[in-house]
């Protein structure tokens, strides 16, 4: 593990240092407004820079940032450790710590274990990495690679989006997604030019959306525009597939490939599973990274892209790859359908879906977690790739009747509870119903499959009057949105109201003055679709409350 280094550390100076293979990267840190120290640790004649800060940020600045200038001659052995205070040197106490030599002569790099869930060391190779996809997967990734270090271009075809970007905006609501591009602008840029975006990339991600056909099949049109647009792009490595897509569509990017004189770039299936409104958290903190490729090399590749993720990367062929992204998001769907259909039993005998499903996801086979009452799952992923899993299973034979269930299950959930609302207000017609969120869950913009869509079509179908409040969503001139009225805060979108109806379980909303807002409503009633509030306190305030697989109270 040896590389030659040149240039003092006065100016940018280039290094050789290596996670399994030689290479080269600049290193440099920027000590303005850090605390910085050199010192000479035990059994260590050389100096030793002392920087406090996060481990992650250390290292970003330490491989990419602007040139240091501690004063260290060229040729001389670098300690560099992340100060935590406790240890002057090279003990596990410590986060870790390498050796480099400054200078032509070679650089042996040295790294300690540590411990994954509270310190981080992180020692990797940078990379120039092109994106293709400007949404909410391809600006996660993009940027959190850029977080990690390496070199990104990020291209898209919609010219406003980009324009934003280069602006400094971010043209999605994602937590921490602003601050990390902003912070990390010198390793990020975007372009529509797709030659650009390839000319000095080493590994392509395709972050392309794959909408859902008439059939239930995943369009792959974008997938294979990307690869179309890097006919010629020999100096490639890699290209990896990061959309979710159909098992087997590794193998059609494969000819594809083949067939563009690509014959030498690898080819990799690297799904995500990352959640709106936590996706930085999730792509930088995740419980795993999946891999799926042919060759050995490009395992390594990708893997190598990931040092510095906090999660273990599991390696594997490529229709398994493609299978688990399908198979994980059907897991979790299934257990909502589930729970639902639990919930309207509870409805129908008396129980209480919140202490059913907290009982029986105390049972560590089953956990907790998607067993979530409410009016059915939503969102970009959950609905398409079902249905793609399902057409896929029934393309190759096998009517997958569990999966086609669960969809039926969730496609009916908001249409069941809209008609448990009509029967308690006798009727919707001329009636004022309050919808009070829009987006498919919490923490995010996003619109896409939201079950607030077909509520609110329902009930101006039924001749019902809608109003409506959410903190983030833009929805846009279509229908239903443009025959509703919008409002700023909860208390004006219920004023008047023969029902408020919860859609999304905004925190906001756990906030609302309740009292208050029975008196502005022409009718204390409120139907909570995501079971946020508690039942008594909403009777004793004299609302009637219904839930989902909750028994109905009255105050």
């Amino acid at each position: 593990m040896a590389g030659s280094c040149t240039g003092p550390l006065g100016a940018t100076s280039t290094v050789g240092w290596a996670a399994g293979c030689a290479t080269s990267g600049t290193v440099s840190v920027r000590p303005d407004g850090y605390e910085e120290g050199i010192h000479s640790p035990p059994g260590h004649n050389c100096p030793r820079v002392s920087i406090s800060l996060p481990p992650v940020a250390f290292f970003r600045r330490l491989m990419l940032g602007t040139a240091a200038r501690f004063g260290i001659a060229t040729g001389q052995v670098l300690f560099v450790h992340h100060g935590d205070r406790r240890r002057l040197c090279g003990k596990r106490t410590g986060i870790g710590w390498a050796l480099v030599t400054l200078g032509p002569a070679p650089c042996p790099l040295r790294q300690y274990p540590r411990r994954r869930s509270t310190q981080e060391w992180i020692t990797r190779m940078t990379r120039k990495v092109a994106v293709f996809g400007a949404g909410y997967i391809g600006l996660v990734t993009g940027a959190c690679f850029a977080e990690l270090g390496h070199a990104v271009v990020v291209r898209d075809i919609v010219p406003e989006r980009i324009q934003m970007l280069r602006a400094g905006d971010v043209p999605i609501f994602e937590p921490g997604l602003g601050d990390m591009i902003a912070r990390n602008q010198d390793r990020l840029s975007f372009t529509l030019d797709a030659d650009e975006a390839v000319a000095e990339a080493e590994v392509v991600y395709v972050c392309v959306d794959t909408p859902p056909m008439p059939s239930g099949d995943a369009d792959l049109s974008r997938v294979f525009a990307v690869i179309e647009a890097l006919k010629g792009a020999s100096h490639l490595t890699a290209v990896v597939v990061k959309s979710t897509v159909p098992v087997g569509t590794g193998e059609r990017v494969r000819a594809a490939l083949d067939a563009a004189g690509l014959e030498h770039v690898g080819y990799a299936s690297n799904p995500e599973f990352t959640a709106e409104g936590k996706a930085v958290g999730d792509f930088m903190h995740p419980d795993r990274v999946v891999v799926g490729v042919w060759e050995d090399a490009t395992a390594k590749l990708i893997t190598e892209l990931h040092e510095g993720v906090d999660g273990p990367v599991l390696v594997m062929d490529v229709a398994s790859a493609e299978m688990t992204k399908l198979g994980a998001n059907a897991a979790l769907a299934t257990k909502i359908s589930l729970t639902n259909e639990l919930a309207t039993v509870c409805e129908a005998t008396g129980a209480d879906i919140e202490q059913v499903a907290r009982a029986i996801g105390m049972d560590p086979r089953i956990g907790s977690h998607f067993m979530k009452a409410g009016l059915g799952y939503g969102g970009s992923c959950f609905p398409k790739d079902s249905r793609a899993l399902r057409a896929l299973a029934t393309n190759s034979g096998h009517p997958f009747q569990l999966l086609t269930a669960v969809i039926e299950v969730n496609d009916l959930q908001s249409r069941r509870h809209i008609q448990r609302l009509k029967a308690e207000l006798g009727g919707l017609r001329d009636r004022t119903v309050a919808l009070l969120g829009m987006t498919f869950k919490p923490g995010t913009d996003d619109m896409r499959e939201a079950p607030s869509t077909i509520i609110a079509s329902r009930l101006l179908a039924e001749g019902a009057t809608v109003r409506c409040w959410d903190p983030l969503a833009e929805p846009g001139a279509i229908e239903p949105w443009t025959s509703v009225s919008r409002h700023a805060t909860p208390l004006e979108a219920v004023s008047g109201a023969d029902a408020a109806l919860i859609v999304t379980e905004w925190p906001e909303l756990a906030g609302v003055s309740w009292g208050q807002a029975r008196t502005v409503m022409r009718r204390p009633l409120i139907f909570d679709g995501r079971n946020l509030l508690d039942p008594q306190t909403m009777k004793g305030l004299g609302f009637t409350y219904m839930s989902v697989g909750r028994p109905t109270v009255s105050g």
